[in-house]
């Protein structure tokens, strides 16, 4: 008999690395996860923001960076502002930088939209890959025909349940994004 334990863990983990990645992408309100990849240089070396400050949410519209160190509030406003990414413009007042999160255009959701869908793509063909070494697996365990057959099935319904969950996160944060 085929386990098929280690592949469910592999799906598992290739999910749970996609919706961090859908975490991550820009819907229209304010989420801290959206400052997650900006570096901010402070005490001579780069270090991700939520190493020199604490990111919160004021309001939908506004997020706010509060510096670990008050002198690094202008390399704070300045990592942000330079991540041409983001599209954002903050503004400091001496304690906290104020990161208000504009409206975004239907232009600009469909590129969203566009970016987390190759996202997806990525999280299937992970998915895939597990799928090909796991039938690599089984024909090497040179099981009987049927049980072959029924591992084969397995690992395909397997397959199947993790890439429908990658569809349906994202067909969830298609709507959230698309929302006006």
């Amino acid at each position: 008999m085929f386990d098929t334990k280690e592949e469910k863990s592999k799906m598992e983990a290739v999910l749970t690395r996609f919706n961090d990645e859908m975490k991550k992408v820009r819907t229209g309100r304010a989420h801290p996860d959206m400052l997650a990849g900006v570096k901010v240089e402070a005490y001579g070396q780069f270090m991700p923001l939520n190493q020199a400050a604490n990111v919160t949410i004021s309001d939908a519209t506004m997020l706010l960076v509060t510096p670990f160190d008050p002198a690094n509030i202008g390399n704070i406003e300045g990592a942000i502002r330079a991540d041409s990414s983001l599209g954002l413009n903050p503004s400091d007042d001496g304690r906290v930088v104020r990161v208000p999160i504009p409206p975004l255009t239907e232009e600009r959701r469909k590129e969203i939209v566009k970016t987390a869908s190759e996202k997806v793509e990525e999280a299937k063909i992970s998915i895939r890959n597990i799928r090909e070494d796991a039938r690599k697996d089984i024909k090497e365990a040179k099981l009987p025909e049927d049980a072959t057959k029924r591992a084969e099935k397995e690992i395909d319904d397997l397959t199947k349940e993790y890439t429908d969950k990658i569809e349906a996160a994202f067909k969830e944060k298609e709507a959230d994004i698309m929302k006006i």
